[in-house]
Order: structure tokens, then C-alpha cells, then sequence
């Protein structure tokens, strides 16, 4: 067995039996825990687990990433509490973790996304198919690599206003910036700051993409801002392709194909 830790220290080897009852805290993961075919073990997913749309009608929601509702979590008495660093909050995992056994994640590059893919399969007693999810999204990115070749393209990623927030170089979104063939011109920066609209005007970049969440960007942003930057490229973007690190990376590729195409042909 890997030697996989968790964000708390925990090894795999604590786990001694497969889980029965799983409360998922992060939507990717979530995602992740039904393509491996836990349809009865999971019992309490967020009100942002919106995929699959059966599981979003029919789990019990448990709250917010951020604002759960400890009780109804302790009402379902899951043997597994899959959570991540950046998505949860740490004062309530804590409290958790006296009462249930817990899996906290923290992912921020493609590396880390398999590992962690895998780690869940064999937590979940699951590994024939975490590897072949594994291998598929590894598979796909590699064909990716290979037919990106052209000079990364100098980009501005927004994901909030009001105010405006990028992604520095060590998020999970600027790798898969990289991956994408973009260049991320807020690399030399941490996390998610904010950026004023003279710093927009005068920033030095080709594209900027508007992602569809955590903040739902439309067409009438890409118009507000145009103005203010009217040599610029801006598009809207699929934040889940970006910033999902679960199995939703199998058709992560394929999108960032497309999306270059459309930028290359226009």
C-alpha cells in the first residue's frame, strides 16, 4: 500500500475496513466517490455537490463547504468524513474528527489530484477503478502535452468582483493554467488576490478568462469589461474544468483542446 498521508497525518493503514457511511465535504471529491461506484456509501453530500444531479436530489445536504451543519452530520454517523484544506474550514474539522474518522485533502497540482484519486480508491476499497480513472485522466493530459506547441499564451484568470480576485502560482487552477497552455501573468503571486480595475487597465496580457464560478461571470461582464479593456481577449470559461480536481479531469484535456481552438481560430 502507498504511503499516503492526509493533511492531519493520518496514514491509510489507520483504515481498517472499507467504509460504509461517507459524508462528502468537497464537490469534486463527491463527484470522484460516484464514478468509483459508492452509489449506498455515500449519505450526506454539500449543497454545492451538484454533480451527479441524481445524487444533488436525493443525498442528504449537510450545508455549505464552508458553513456545515454539524448536526445533521452527526445524525447520518458516517465512519467517513472525506474533507480538503482549502475547502473546509479547519475549526470545524476539527470538531469533527472528535466524533468521526476523517480524510482531509489538499491538492494543488495534477500530481497531487492522482495521488489523491488513488489514495480514496483504496480508502474506499475502490482501486481497480481509481486506477483506471488514474490512468485515463494521466493519459488524456499527457495527449494534451503533446499537442500544445505553441508559446503559452500570457493570461489573466478571474474567478470573483467586487472585488475582482485571480489565482496565484500555487493554486490548482493556475497548474491547470499550465496544463492548458496558458500563461498565468499572477504566477509570482499566493492564493487569490484581489486585483483593482487600474491594475486590470494596465496589466499586460493577451486573454483574460472569466470563470463560471465560485462567482457566475456571463456575457454582460465580458461587456463591462471590454470597455475598460478593449485590446484584450475575454471569454468565459468552465471554472469545474479548472478547479475540479476529482474525476472530472478525464474531460479536462478535451476542453482545453477546444477552448485554444477557439482562441487560435478567432
Amino acid at each position: 500500500m502507498p504511503d499516503y498521508t492526509d493533511v492531519r497525518g493520518n496514514n491509510l493503514s489507520v483504515f481498517k475496513t472499507p467504509p460504509r457511511r461517507i459524508v462528502s465535504l468537497v464537490p469534486s471529491q463527491t463527484e470522484l466517490l460516484y464514478d468509483l461506484g459508492l452509489d449506498k456509501e455515500v449519505v450526506g453530500i454539500t449543497k454545492f455537490c451538484v454533480h451527479p444531479t441524481s445524487w444533488f436530489q436525493s443525498k442528504t445536504r449537510i450545508g455549505g463547504t464552508k458553513n456545515i451543519n454539524l448536526d445533521k452530520i452527526k445524525v447520518l454517523q458516517p465512519d467517513l468524513i472525506l474533507a480538503n484544506k482549502e475547502e473546509n474550514v479547519k475549526e470545524q474539522m476539527e470538531e469533527l474528527a472528535n466524533c468521526f474518522p476523517g480524510w482531509v485533502t489538499d491538492v494543488n497540482n495534477l500530481k497531487e489530484a492522482l495521488d489523491m484519486i488513488e489514495a480514496v480508491g483504496i480508502l474506499t476499497n475502490k482501486t481497480a477503478t481509481a486506477t483506471h480513472i488514474k490512468n485515463g485522466i494521466a493519459k488524456n493530459f499527457d495527449t494534451l502535452k503533446q499537442q500544445l506547441t505553441f508559446k503559452p499564451i500570457r493570461t489573466c484568470y478571474l474567478i470573483w468582483k467586487d472585488p475582482y480576485m485571480t489565482v496565484g502560482g500555487d493554486t490548482f487552477i493556475h497548474n491547470m493554467l499550465q496544463h492548458a497552455g496558458f500563461e498565468n501573468i499572477f504566477s509570482n503571486k499566493q492564493r487569490y488576490p484581489e486585483l483593482t480595475l487600474e491594475l486590470l487597465q494596465t496589466m499586460n496580457c493577451e486573454v483574460m478568462l472569466l470563470s463560471s464560478e465560485p462567482y457566475p461571470f456571463s456575457e454582460k461582464h465580458i461587456a463591462q469589461l471590454q470597455l475598460l479593456l478593449p485590446k484584450r481577449r475575454i471569454m468565459l470559461v468552465d471554472g469545474e474544468m479548472f478547479s475540479w480536481y476529482g474525476s472530472r479531469l478525464m474531460h479536462a484535456p478535451a476542453y482545453f483542446t477546444q477552448l485554444q481552438v477557439q482562441l487560435q481560430n478567432s
